[in-house]
């Protein structure tokens, strides 16, 4: 018994070795990827202004689809932000189909996440990206015309215009002014960037440790016949449309979103699920079940079931179409690598490209910690809880302690320093400076 014990430990001490080798080298593959992806990020957010995507959104015709579309490409990658953003578009005035359009584009058509897609799985699966982010946006907006309109969806506005947060802030107001030229040739514009790059690592650490892990353990581990009981295999078109429709329930029950899904994709992917479903599986991260509690929160249990019917079936759709053009285009993967990373280190392109955008990352980390001596941080405020740069005047929720305001970027973020106000405060004094309650509106 002691012997069969100790095997059986020493059994599941290697699996657990090797679930965390794999996961260790997704990332090792990706270091690079994420340090450019998210540095190109931070300065997108920094030099664009937001005071258009709040006057410019007022109907779902094609041309604010289109900019809304924009506006997403051009803002921070993390679900939990664009969801936060979208329900201030909408109580601020912005038709409820487009703010929802912008929600998609920023988690799926932007520079970080393709980046890591060419990287761990493939160019053709960024390519995939960017064609079905298009042809999901268009079938949400035709969707959505049918289907997220009428006297529900007003009386959210309602309900989120009653609670909205006067965010006047002078120095904000100045730098939205500002023309953008004139930003991008500052040292405060270069670190207000750094700080949105830092930002929104520190906010989507989580994700990305939890998604690396997940799929580490998945590729490494789960053999081969449960894949084949998952996915169907073999039975023609019933394969792809099974692969699509699977491929966003997985995302619903992984409680893993924003770019952390992609080391998943990958692991799916290696596993045998179709091209489709993999596409399908990364446009899926705005209903993992965290997403769609938060839906139901700001915009009622019934409007959130229509919304996770809407996106799921436009989700799936999008994936099949785009499986179909590239299927046509003859550019569909047809190898499947038998590991989803290298098993060992070796001095490649990858190793010099990390080592380059490591010290890319250290000039970022220090003009993100010397953001003040640089001019920056004006009109800015750190969320306390997860540790987002947010524009004070868009603030989605602000809270008090101590005399002082903080911000946050999103209801969630609000809502757990609510819980513990003093240790969340306490953490981000030595980082951050919070606005006097005082005098404030």
């Amino acid at each position: 018994m002691n012997q069969f014990l100790s095997v059986t430990g020493q059994s599941a001490l290697g699996d657990v070795g090797r679930g965390l080798e794999e996961a260790f080298f997704m990332f090792w593959e990706t270091a690079w990827a994420l340090v450019l992806g998210f540095g190109l990020s931070g300065a997108v957010q920094a030099f664009v202004s937001r005071q258009a995507m709040q006057a410019k959104l007022g109907n779902h015709r094609p041309a604010s689809i289109v900019r809304a579309s924009g506006y997403g490409m051009v803002s921070s990658s993390c679900s939990y932000a664009a969801t936060a953003m979208a329900k201030s578009l909408v109580a601020k005035g912005a038709d409820f189909v487009a703010a929802m359009v912008f929600m998609f584009a920023s988690t799926n058509l932007v520079v970080e996440l393709g980046i890591v897609l060419v990287v761990l799985i493939g160019w053709q699966f960024a390519a995939a990206e960017f064609v079905g982010g298009a042809i999901m946006i268009v079938l949400l907006a035709l969707a959505g015309a049918l289907v997220l309109t009428g006297r529900r969806v007003e009386a959210a506005r309602s309900r989120l215009s009653a609670a909205t947060i006067d965010g006047n802030d002078e120095q904000a107001e100045a730098l939205q002014h500002q023309p953008w030229s004139q930003r991008l040739r500052s040292r405060s514009g270069w670190a207000d960037a750094a700080s949105y790059t830092m930002a929104d690592l520190t906010m989507l650490r989580r994700e990305m440790l939890v998604g690396y892990l997940i799929a580490g353990f998945l590729a490494a581990l789960v053999p081969a016949g449960v894949w084949n009981a998952v996915f169907l295999q073999g039975h023609g078109a019933w394969t792809q449309v099974e692969n699509a429709v699977v491929g966003p329930f997985i995302a619903i029950i992984s409680f893993v979103c924003s770019i952390g899904n992609v080391p998943l994709a990958a692991a799916l992917w290696h596993g045998g699920i179709s091209f489709g479903g993999a596409v399908s599986f990364v446009f899926a991260d705005l209903i993992a079940m965290p997403l769609l509690l938060i839906y139901r929160k700001f915009y009622g249990g019934h409007l959130a079931l229509r919304l996770l019917a809407v996106f799921w079936a436009v989700m799936a759709a999008a994936g099949l179409a785009t499986e179909a053009i590239f299927t046509a285009a003859g550019i569909v993967p047809t190898v499947r690598p038998l590991r989803v990373v290298p098993e060992h280190f070796s001095i490649d392109y990858t190793t010099v490209l990390n080592v380059v955008f490591l010290v890319v990352f250290a000039g970022l980390y220090w003009a993100y910690r010397n953001r003040e001596r640089l001019g920056g941080g004006a009109g800015y405020a750190i969320d306390p809880v997860c540790g987002m740069q947010v524009e004070r005047a868009n603030a989605p929720a602000t809270d008090s302690c101590e005399g002082r305001r903080f911000f946050f970027c999103s209801d969630r973020c609000a809502e757990r320093f609510a819980a513990e106000p003093a240790s969340f405060a306490g953490q981000r004094a030595r980082a951050e400076a919070p606005e006097p309650t005082e005098g404030r509106a």
